[in-house]
């Protein structure tokens, strides 16, 4: 996708470049902790994501794992293709998809936020490990700037981390 904003993307981590084409990969890894949070970023909403995982790591002490989304399509496409390559071959070791081996080491958890419709980080849900809490751009906004229309749409850092607590209070 084009999007109409300019932004650095962030540092590739070593071993990911498989995982951008596959639709996704580990950007940063918390710290230690009991409690922990997931979050997964898509699009420019990546940016507010990675903010979100500081305020709860800096004011919270939350470790939190962030993962890069580069497309819920294709995770979920990869995720189709595997059931009915299983359905198919019954006799044989099941396909795992992606998106499961992605987070299988995952507890607790996940939020993904996106500047798209909420329906789009919903497409993987059935192979999310866990409570699956979405953000995304529903319905019609209006602002002067992007920060006043992230807010209205509650993908901004702050209510991305709100969901993110509200989601381990929940567990």
């Amino acid at each position: 996708s084009v999007m109409n904003e300019n932004y650095a993307q962030p540092a590739l981590p070593e071993g990911s470049a498989a995982g951008i084409v596959r639709g996704g990969y580990r950007l940063r890894t918390g710290g230690k902790g009991k409690v922990r949070s997931t979050l997964l970023g898509s699009g420019t909403i990546l940016r507010e994501v990675l903010a979100a995982a500081d305020i709860l790591e800096r004011q919270f002490k939350i470790p939190v794992d962030v993962y890069s989304i580069t497309s819920f399509s294709e995770l979920r496409r990869e995720a189709l293709e595997c059931e009915r390559w299983n359905l198919l071959h019954p006799g044989e070791a099941p396909r795992v998809p992606y998106v499961r081996e992605l987070l299988a080491q995952q507890r607790g958890p996940i939020v993904a936020a996106t500047d798209y419709m909420r329906t789009v980080a919903d497409q993987i849900r059935q192979w999310i490990p866990g409570a699956y809490v979405t953000l995304g751009t529903d319905g019609f906004g209006r602002s002067d700037a992007r920060a006043p229309l992230r807010r209205h749409f509650e993908v901004d850092r702050n209510f991305i981390a709100l969901a993110a607590l509200k989601s381990l209070a929940d567990e």
